[in-house]
């Protein structure tokens, strides 16, 4: 072997060493990475490469996010003074973090989120219409047979001074209720209470006290006894129609 063989044989081996002592270096450098990263909470970091780091705190991550979702959604326009300050606190967040405060970064991201998440709420809706108001009351106590909603020739005489009472509110709502008393199960009661109000409803539109659009019917069943329903006349006080005249 010559001199100059050996003397590269001797360089390339200190190549070697010299290689070898630099991936050392670099093994040990990411265990004592990959030992912080640990020590802080792996599960407080996500994967997102910013400024050649690869993993951020989550909060900063939603922060980012959020600002750019609202943006997307056109909040930047609708209220750009709001989202002005939220984008703020969200660039001040990532400054300090930088600075190696990530803890306080942490909390600044998270106002910067809520901030961003309330931006350009939406208007409350208007209150609701005010409940139109019983400006006047006619009660009918009528005589159906059992289980019928069927007007029978002795209730004609009511029915024509209910028809006279709504003619007296032509620009008014009418609305009738159906009333039973407590024989027979609530479901069958509130059916049939249903059905003679509406049989009620009929003939006053078919006799011209109003018109389809302005007069309505409803049942309630047993539900709203005036009297007891443990005695005859009680009961009969209970089975009745009531013509209520509202306000608009």
């Amino acid at each position: 072997m010559t001199l100059r063989s050996k003397h590269l044989i001797i360089k390339n081996m200190r190549g070697c060493l010299r290689m070898e002592a630099k991936n050392r270096r670099k093994l040990i450098l990411l265990l004592l990475c990959f030992s912080l990263a640990f020590s802080i909470g792996c599960a407080g970091y996500v994967y997102s490469p910013k400024n050649g780091v690869g993993y951020h705190p989550v909060e900063l991550i939603n922060a980012d996010k959020a600002i750019v979702d609202a943006q997307n959604a056109g909040k930047d326009k609708q209220c750009p003074k709001e989202f002005a300050e939220a984008k703020g606190l969200r660039d001040k967040a990532w400054e300090i973090y930088w600075s190696c405060r990530t803890k306080e970064s942490i909390a600044i991201a998270k106002d910067a989120l809520i901030k961003t998440n309330a931006l350009c709420p939406p208007p409350p809706p208007p209150p609701p219409a005010p409940a139109p108001r019983i400006i006047d009351k006619m009660t009918l106590l009528l005589h159906f047979d059992f289980d019928k909603a069927i007007i029978k020739d002795i209730d004609i005489p009511q029915l024509k001074k209910a028809v006279d009472f709504v003619k007296k509110y032509p620009q008014a709502k009418v609305k009738l209720e159906g009333h039973t008393d407590s024989i027979g199960t609530e479901q069958y009661n509130q059916k049939l209470s249903e059905k003679r109000a509406e049989a009620v409803r009929k003939y006053i539109v078919k006799e011209g006290g109003c018109s389809e659009a302005s007069i309505s019917s409803i049942g309630y069943g047993e539900l709203k006894p005036v009297d007891s329903n443990k005695t005859k006349e009680g009961r009969a006080n209970n089975r009745r129609v009531e013509v209520l005249i509202l306000s608009e």
